[in-house]
């Protein structure tokens, strides 16, 4: 539409007469008051548009979603898994960790952060054994754009 517009302010510009619908307009303008019904109901119409546009504008979107790989990328088909459902499955997978007593899990856009508490096994084994348990956990989900772990381990 812009486009259009441009065209025809151009076309004005270099002494051509403008389009029939923009010399439409400028009769329609020349007559109408804002008094009118008409331009009352139009402006506050365009002003309702505006303002759910604004709104939608402003608002998060899917933020909470994490977008999953399609094992068809041509079926047109997309799904996604929410960030708590993912931390949730996550948090189960570490939980089946010997030496685990409690994990706590948030996923992040880009980042997952997991905290462990162990209690009777090594820290640095309880944590190799989490960082193999969630990189497969990661990859199971089938994420597009899978996010690093970081994993804490205390006792």
């Amino acid at each position: 539409m812009a486009v259009l517009f441009l065209y025809d302010l151009a076309a004005v510009l270099t002494d051509r007469p403008g389009m029939r619908w923009r010399r439409e307009l400028a009769h329609q303008l020349e007559t109408r008051t804002p008094a009118d019904l008409a331009v009352q109901l139009t402006g506050g119409a365009l002003a309702l548009a505006g303002a759910v546009l604004l709104l939608l504008a402003l608002a998060p979107g899917l933020r909470g979603i994490l977008t999953m790989r399609s094992p068809d990328p041509d079926a047109g088909v997309r799904a996604g898994i929410g960030r708590k459902d993912a931390a949730q499955i996550l948090r189960d997978r570490a939980m089946e960790v010997s030496g685990v007593r409690s994990v706590r899990v948030k996923v992040g856009r880009s980042r997952i952060r997991v905290r462990a508490t162990s209690h009777f096994r090594e820290l640095d084994d309880v944590r190799a054994d989490l960082d193999a348990v969630l990189a497969v956990g990661i990859e199971e989900l089938g994420l597009v754009h899978p996010p690093q772990p970081r994993v804490r381990v205390r006792r």
